[in-house]
């Protein structure tokens, strides 16, 4: 399916000077016959849009759901990771830099029947794409799912959001779950300076716009101490979260540690991470959960009912569940809005890489 120069983009507009408009992301980039947008994996060749990634994975992995971090959305079942090169964020303290930052397009052929061959073979419930943006490569992701569906899997993405409209729209009614990644709360001064964005509003317009279309929305935010812990882009962020996403959306506040090009911070205390649990909390959201502080008790799923603890985890591992068939609370009957139920057959484990 992939023809030497690429694999031809739908999202794209032309202009009368045979320049393309990138439409995958918030963008929207200008590009000159012969240039590559700002993510360096889509180009125009000859006046189309070639996405050069596409079919070539940089990073493959089974990982547990939990990891992607979905703590809502078919728990306990493992998933198929797949990233590419490029990013569309640059991302000062990236994890992924090696990939996201790559300018030369590599990676092993992946073509999407192969990529759902190699999620069942390895027992996975869904395909997830993640690493690095998957709206850069919407069109292979979305071959992807397609595939994946016909073989009875879910898909998901995890996102930093920077989307437009028309990528919703394209990928929007086939996505099954979605993880939106917030920076900083999305305060628009540390999107500037450390990811190279003009601000939150397309962050905020996609997850509108993909919870509209009924995916499943969870949403993360890394918070970057002394740079990007502001309590009041943190409840700015939360009360967005309650009044158009709604007060049961799962809510990440997860720990920074230091990466890439920002060495010099510390992780972030686990005390900040308390107090702005705290702030979430007020702001009426329902489930707030900490993120990369494994065996913290604010890892687990209470119920909002009666307070028990009706999902317990440490780390990305179930360690006790206590909802019924329904997914309502054993003991006062409070129904927790969860995707799936734990399979009969869990077993804790791990990320298992694939050699």
């Amino acid at each position: 399916m992939t023809a030497p120069s690429g694999h031809t983009a739908t999202l794209f507009e032309t202009t009368p000077d045979r320049k393309v408009r990138c439409t995958a992301c918030a963008r929207y980039c200008k590009i000159p016959e012969g240039s590559h947008g700002f993510c360096f994996v889509r180009k125009n060749v000859d006046g189309r849009l070639v996405l050069l990634s596409y079919g070539k994975a940089s990073a493959v992995q089974v990982d547990p759901i939990e990891k992607k971090p979905l703590s809502h959305f078919h728990p306990g079942t493992r998933v198929y990771s797949i990233g590419t090169v490029g990013c569309n964020w640059r991302c000062a303290y990236c994890q992924n830099a090696e990939i996201s930052q790559e300018r030369e397009v590599v990676g092993r052929s992946l073509p999407p029947r192969t990529a759902v061959a190699e999620a069942r073979k390895f027992g996975c419930s869904g395909v997830t794409f993640t690493y690095n943006e998957p709206s850069i490569f919407a069109e292979y992701a979305l071959d992807v799912i397609q595939e994946a569906h016909q073989a009875g899997l879910f898909a998901n993405f995890v996102t930093n959001g920077y989307m437009t409209p028309e990528a919703v729209a394209l990928i929007g009614p086939h996505l099954d779950a979605v993880s939106v990644d917030f920076k900083g709360s999305g305060e628009p001064g540390f999107l500037r300076k450390y990811v190279a964005a003009t601000g939150p509003e397309p962050i905020f317009q996609s997850a509108v716009d993909l919870r509209k279309r009924g995916v499943h929305v969870e949403i993360t935010d890394l918070i970057v101490p002394e740079v990007g812990e502001s309590v009041e882009a943190t409840q700015k962020l939360a009360r967005f979260v309650r009044d158009e996403l709604g007060p049961s959306t799962p809510f990440h506040l997860l720990r920074f540690h230091p990466d890439y090009r920002m060495l010099d911070l510390p992780e972030t205390p686990v005390a900040t991470l308390e107090k702005l649990h705290r702030v979430v909390k007020a702001e009426g959201l329902e489930y707030v959960y900490l993120g990369n502080v494994w065996g913290h008790p604010l890892e687990h799923t209470y119920c909002p009912g009666c307070g028990t603890i009706v999902v317990r985890r440490f780390g990305f591992t179930i360690k006790s569940w206590q909802l019924d068939p329904e997914n309502r609370c054993r003991k006062c009957g409070t129904k927790i809005p969860i995707v799936g139920t734990l399979p009969e057959d869990y077993a804790p484990s791990f990320a298992t890489p694939i050699t």
